[in-house]
């Protein structure tokens, strides 16, 4: 070996860490990223929420709510993972969520407890959709370890959903 051999591999590798392409990590990072931005607004939502809600169904909203918030703070880590394997970059502020963000905040200083949960199992339904676009958006890149962890995540939202649709009967 000679020193050229020696110093080429010692720089840094410029390629990205995947095969997906240049376009496939582009395009997945950035629905990923919009993915993870609506993700950490509805963890929000759910805990603000979480601490405003009251009324006869308190004990059982409050806890849900607490259980449904962890699980949504629970991805977010593994979706900006998933953008950084990729070879993409993640989100880096507030800010930067503030502008991909696509679920709506609600800075009401009252809601009513039916009122929170159908705007929570509206707010789910619309993460599960726009996961379903990215779950294409995958499988038109032929990135099935994305596709995989969207599954998951599809089941989680549309539990969350049902939770959501059953709690807030009126019976």
């Amino acid at each position: 070996m000679n020193s050229s051999d020696v110093a080429s591999r010692r720089k840094a590798s410029t390629s990205p860490p995947s095969d997906l392409g240049t376009n496939a990590t582009r395009e997945i990072a950035a629905a990923l990223n919009a993915m993870l931005a609506d993700t950490f607004a509805l963890y929000l939502k759910t805990k603000n929420f979480h601490w405003h809600v009251s009324g006869p169904h308190f004990r059982d909203y409050h806890l849900m709510l607490d259980d449904q918030g962890d699980q949504l703070f629970g991805m977010t880590d593994n979706i900006a993972e998933r953008v950084r394997k990729i070879g993409g970059t993640t989100l880096r502020s507030i800010g930067e969520i503030g502008r991909l963000q696509r679920i709506l905040d609600n800075d009401a200083d009252y809601v009513t407890p039916d009122g929170m949960l159908a705007e929570l199992r509206n707010d789910n339904k619309q993460l599960a959709a726009s996961m379903r676009e990215l779950h294409g958006l995958c499988d038109d890149h032929g990135d099935v370890a994305t596709a995989s962890l969207v599954e998951n995540w599809i089941d989680e939202a549309e539990q969350r959903v049902w939770f959501l649709f059953e709690a807030g009967r009126n019976r």
